[in-house]
């Protein structure tokens, strides 16, 4: 009888396993298919905005304002970029001129076309000089604190933190009224030592949170090996602390690459302002051009990109070097 039995109920079993592995492969696809959809939703609009900058700077302005936009340029010129790095000093643009400059025809120059690669000179040496000193101040700051136990560090690390949740723009009159007492108006180094006060807390706090990470092994067998405390920050926990302190970089650069408030208050004249300044300048001639605002733009993003680029290798060779083994 058991033998009769055996077959008719091994029947159900199997059906119902067969039936749970489909639904659980429906499951998997729809699963997948929900992440392709979201991944390729998020990719359309983070691309869509720099496909669409890239593209319509090879445009002209008629093909700019066409309906539908042209995505893929019909005529593409590179006579935005042109008129980018051969404007001249004498050209301006005034009222009885601009008639003579169609903004459809694509010869329209905004009078201040001049400035953009001085701007771009003076924000790429302010990007850099803000780095620098955030590596020379914060790295040191940051071991003190992390590795060297004494009075007032955690207060310290609190402090650090406030300084953060302070808006930037609650920092506008104080740091006006420190620039012009320094009589450091409308000079890049007003833009140093300000962007040094809102990048250098984060460069710290970032820091600290790697080096606690490190074992304190490490510390004390440096200095059991004879190495200053400027020895073992150099030769032991610099090379394991390379993925932190390109993040410290690429914020440091970036932030100073893109500010525009603190930029506006303390530049008036081209010899000191930046990037964003000059570029928010282009649609306030009389009229706009945005055959010329998007090559310039684009040049823009072309050295973030290129630095980001760079420093991604170092960002996964790094996640491995500052490994420990124990």
């Amino acid at each position: 009888m058991q033998s009769s039995q055996e077959p008719s109920v091994v029947k159900p079993v199997r059906a119902r396993s067969i039936n749970y592995e489909r639904q659980a492969k429906i499951l998997g696809w729809l699963h997948r298919g929900v992440i392709l959809f979201g991944s390729l939703a998020v990719l359309l609009v983070v691309l869509a905005p720099v496909t669409w900058l890239v593209s319509s700077s090879f445009q002209t302005e008629a093909e700019i304002v066409s309906v539908p936009p042209h995505w893929i340029p019909e005529q593409p010129t590179l006579k935005n970029f042109q008129a980018i790095f051969s404007a001249s000093a004498d050209e301006t643009v005034t009222y009885e001129t601009r008639s003579t400059q169609d903004p459809s025809s694509g010869n329209y120059i905004p009078s201040t076309a001049r400035n953009l690669l001085p701007a771009m000179r003076n924000s790429l040496a302010v990007a850099t000089l803000v780095v620098i000193f955030n590596l020379l101040v914060g790295i040191p700051a940051a071991y003190a604190m992390a590795k060297i136990r004494f009075w007032g560090r955690s207060g310290s690390v609190y402090f650090i933190l406030m300084t953060r949740v302070i808006p930037d723009i609650a920092l506008v009159v104080p740091f006006f009224l420190v620039i012009k007492n320094l009589g450091l108006l409308d000079n890049i180094m007003s833009l140093v030592i300000t962007y040094l006060a809102i990048t250098v807390p984060f460069t710290v706090f970032i820091l600290i949170q790697y080096f606690e990470g490190l074992p304190d092994e490490l510390d004390k067998a440096a200095r059991v090996d004879g190495c200053s405390r400027l020895q073992t920050l150099t030769k032991v926990f610099l090379p394991l602390s390379l993925p932190s302190l390109v993040a410290v970089i690429l914020f440091a650069f970036l932030t100073s690459w893109n500010e525009f408030l603190l930029a506006l208050m303390f530049t008036q004249t081209a010899q000191s302002q930046t990037l964003p300044i000059v570029l928010a300048s282009f649609t306030s001639d009389f009229t706009i051009s945005f055959s010329f605002i998007n090559a310039a733009g684009l040049l823009a993003i072309v050295p973030p990109v290129i630095i980001a680029i760079v420093f991604e290798r170092y960002i996964v060779s790094g996640l491995t070097a500052g490994a420990v083994k124990g």
